[in-house]
């Protein structure tokens, strides 16, 4: 296959658009390969802005405060994916994007150690009550007191959630002397010396200090409620970094008041702002001992760039290769191109009998596959076609007919 430019579309032709001030590595690798028609605004967009935005665009690129909905998603006649260069997805409609075939990826690892070293800072600086002496030395009162301050060393920190961050946390934790537990809800291997613990309850009853890292899910919506918070062992610190349903901010202002907690670090919220520089409250603001920040738990700059490099590769492989890897739409193949074919991707409904229908209807006139692979989820089956050159325009235009068909685009 040769170096240059494998897909058949014309570069200057792909639209390209990046929101919410993604790095500039990801920009330029797209430049670099040609690409050329790149747009990147520094803010979210709303709905209305977004259906006018993404009428022509190819490849989208968003990170947490954009919404994807299904009226997004059908005025954009031309996506192909969606990179979210963020850990998360949930600000995507995944069935609609799923329903269309468009490829949705994101960087779930890229930001990690990020979030895991300012776990550790805030944890330290909780525990020290540094919060509240940084608020007197700036009011001018000199406060040099150790009651209430204490050394991370020997305490326990209680992870809500062992994946990728959580791991990264325990094992910085144990380095600096503390006990580690975890409780997941899938059964996880311990690193180090970390111990599981049965249940949620189990675990902040015997944690100083407890943080979260769980998704975003019916499940763990305010997982930590007033319930859950009477259970907290008296004196312990809350630490969430990780979704913003995850907490009953009201029952945790409370349980901060009544003195039951005696600090918390929250970067995430129910609501937030949609751009810099916008009114926001919380029921946790001028509390003592508690540390709020603008949901920056993984705003590094390593990160941002770790993270456009990871994402902006994922589209662009998909983009020119057809490959799938990390999508959470579309079924996740990988080919090395064929030499000596056209290759043409076709997306549609899962339903039996769809690939029997495209070998048919190619084998009725005569066009011969020289390689295929399909892939399917519960929704939808993704094929990849290498055929002959001569006749693979023809075969595009026969697969766009096959019933079930969703989408077909001809790679290279």
């Amino acid at each position: 296959m040769s170096k240059e430019q494998l897909t058949s579309y014309p570069k200057e032709k792909i639209h390209i658009l990046f929101l919410e001030n993604i790095s500039d590595k990801a920009v330029q690798y797209f430049k670099n390969n040609g690409y050329e028609n790149v747009t990147k605004l520094n803010g979210a967009l709303s709905e209305e802005e977004l259906i006018k935005a993404v009428k022509d665009v190819h490849l989208l690129g968003i990170r947490s405060k954009t919404q994807i909905t299904a009226k997004v998603l059908e005025s954009a006649k031309k996506l192909q994916a969606i990179g979210c260069f963020c850990i998360g997805t949930n600000q995507v409609n995944l069935k609609a994007a799923t329903k269309m075939g468009v490829s949705v990826f994101n960087a779930p690892y890229s930001n990690t150690r990020s979030v895991a070293e300012l776990v550790i800072g805030l944890a330290i600086m909780l525990i020290r009550r540094i919060p509240d002496k940084n608020k007197a030395a700036h009011e001018g009162i000199w406060n040099k007191v150790a009651t209430g301050s204490y050394e991370m060393r020997g305490k326990t920190l209680g992870l809500v959630g062992y994946g990728s961050i959580g791991t990264q946390v325990s094992i910085i934790a144990e380095s600096l002397g503390l006990k580690v537990l975890f409780y997941d809800t899938e059964t996880k291997l311990p690193l180090g010396n970390a111990h599981p613990c049965k249940s949620l309850k189990d675990l902040v009853g015997k944690s100083d200090i407890v943080s979260l890292h769980v998704p975003e899910t019916a499940q763990t919506k305010n997982l930590i409620n007033k319930s859950i918070l009477k259970h907290f062992k008296k004196g312990s610190i809350l630490i969430n970094y990780a979704r913003g349903e995850v907490v009953d901010l009201d029952a945790l202002a409370h349980s901060l008041k009544e003195g039951h907690l005696s600090g918390a670090a929250i970067d995430v919220f129910p609501w937030e702002p949609e751009k810099n520089g916008d009114r926001f409250t919380t029921p946790l603001q001028g509390l003592s001992n508690v540390i709020l920040t603008p949901h920056i738990g993984g705003s590094t700059e390593e990160a941002q760039e770790n993270i456009g490099e990871d994402v902006g590769v994922k589209l662009y492989q998909y983009l020119e290769k057809g490959v799938t890897n990390g999508s959470h739409t579309v079924p996740a193949i990988s080919l090395p191109p064929v030499d000596g074919a056209h290759r043409i991707l076709h997306i549609h409904n899962n339903v039996p009998g769809v690939l029997s229908a495209i070998n048919t209807e190619l084998a009725s006139h005569h066009i011969n596959i020289l390689g295929q692979y399909l892939k399917t989820n519960d929704e939808i089956g993704y094929v990849v076609l290498d055929v002959d050159k001569k006749l693979s325009a023809q075969a595009a235009e026969l697969l766009r007919n096959v019933k079930e068909t969703i989408k077909v685009r001809m790679l290279y």
